[in-house]
């Protein structure tokens, strides 16, 4: 398996959870449950793709700014993360913060899907695609 599967394979993932929390209404225990697993699979998916994405590509000019990019992004998803779980889950403000949120993200994964990841193909060799998966899969079993 190459990097850029093993990547989509989570942002399907993230995809999924942020559709249902969008649907769900109220301070339930389902919507703590899937809103808790969102930000643990944000939170170890963007630890491991800069690990083992982002950072390898920083070595390559045509990819440099693309890395800072997507770094500068898990930081705004970061803080919109935290402004949910300083808010109300019951209120009207959490559902507007969880629509942001998808919006950001959506935009994130689109973005590294239909350009980033073109960049980056361009410049990994068969073999690296190959070791950066391995490497990202495991630490994402390990979380």
């Amino acid at each position: 398996m190459e990097i850029f599967q093993a990547l989509r394979k989570d942002h399907e993932k993230q995809r999924l959870l942020m559709k249902i929390l969008v649907e769900t209404s109220g301070d339930t225990e389902s919507r703590r449950e899937y809103f808790t697993e969102l930000k643990e699979q944000l939170n170890q998916h963007a630890i491991a793709e800069e690990r083992h994405f982002y950072s390898p590509l920083m070595d390559f000019d045509k990819t440099i700014e693309d890395s800072r990019h997507g770094i500068a992004e898990h930081h705004e998803i970061d803080e919109l993360v935290e402004k949910l779980d300083n808010t109300d889950m019951s209120s009207s403000a959490w559902l507007h913060h969880m629509k942001s949120l998808q919006e950001l993200v959506l935009h994130h994964l689109d973005e590294e899907e239909m350009e980033f990841f073109k960049h980056a193909d361009k410049v990994l060799s068969e073999k690296q695609k190959d070791t950066l998966a391995d490497e990202y899969e495991k630490e994402m079993k390990q979380a």
